[in-house]
């Protein structure tokens, strides 16, 4: 019978790698855990070997994700932050904690940049981030609030406010866009440029397929985590379909532009969610965030 010990890697091969993988180069994930960059090296050799897939693509100093590769690091990065948090709360166990949840894509790409808007009004508690897939695990008594993505039928007996709608449209950096010119208002000149694919069920809305108009199976790396997607996005080695609501930062600094004028809509949208009876300190971080997200629309 194998146990923890024997099927699963060493904790601390599966840290350096994380740190790889989210810094992007062996370098300074060893200058962030402060060990040499030849450990780094074989923890992560020895961590491709164990598991027999290949989780990075090296160009110069720097490495990329493999498609096997984003699977690990986005599961590391989930057992981490669990880990990160039973821990912090066993070491504070007399502060009042406040429990944000939401999945891991949306917590990095619109909750933590607007986070000091929830500690700020959490003055005399500890807020945690709980990270998840699963919905089931935000109803929890312990969590105040939720960031989900769905229509308010599927969350019977909560109160759901709207953040934002489920729109989306193509993007790409500007370097790539001198190097790829398109008709970009004409959805099958996609067909002719390097696409970045996110891992959607099949026939989703939300694909290239659906937005081009084709059946046919479209060429492109595939992503299981919607920011190392953006990543290479920025990065100019492809064009992507973004999520309004998570993309105008990127696209106010020039990271980012438009392919086209117009979007398209999901049946479903983005909310915050509550249980019906709240106490003030929810009541005015739900306030906070739903005002930072008109204050971003006037900006815009």
């Amino acid at each position: 019978m194998k146990t923890l010990k024997t099927s699963l890697p060493l904790l601390n091969a599966m840290v350096v790698f994380e740190s790889a993988a989210r810094n992007g180069g062996l370098t300074t994930a060893a200058e962030e855990l402060n060990i040499a960059q030849s450990a780094v090296s074989r923890h992560v050799a020895n961590l491709e070997r164990q598991l027999s897939v290949t989780l990075f693509t090296r160009k110069g100093n720097r490495v990329f994700l493999t498609d096997a590769g984003s699977t690990l690091a986005e599961a590391i990065r989930d057992g981490l932050g669990t880990i990160r948090e039973a821990v912090e709360r066993l070491q504070a166990p007399d502060r009042d904690t406040f429990v944000v949840g939401s999945s891991f894509d949306i917590a990095q790409m619109w909750l933590m940049p607007r986070f000091d808007l929830v500690a700020s009004r959490i003055p005399n508690g500890q807020v945690m981030l709980l990270t998840s897939n699963d919905y089931k695990d935000f109803d929890q008594p312990d969590v105040a609030l939720s960031i989900r993505f769905g229509t308010p039928e599927e969350w019977p007996g909560l109160v759901a406010r709207k953040l934002f709608d489920g729109e989306w449209f193509p993007v790409c950096s500007p370097a790539f866009l001198e190097r790829h010119p398109l008709a970009s208002e004409f959805p099958q000149a996609f067909l002719d440029i390097p696409l970045l694919h996110l891992i959607t069920q099949p026939g989703a809305v939300d694909s290239w397929q659906s937005w081009i108009g084709t059946e046919r199976p479209l060429d492109g790396p595939r992503f299981t985590s919607y920011l190392s997607m953006m990543h290479e996005t920025i990065a100019g080695r492809g064009a992507a379909l973004a999520w309004a609501g998570f993309i105008e930062e990127h696209l106010r600094l020039g990271q980012l532009v438009r392919l086209t004028s117009t979007s398209r809509r999901h049946h479903s949208s983005f909310y915050i969610v509550t249980r019906t009876k709240t106490s003030p300190a929810i009541q005015a971080v739900v306030q906070a965030l739903i005002g930072s997200v008109a204050d971003q629309t006037l900006q815009g």
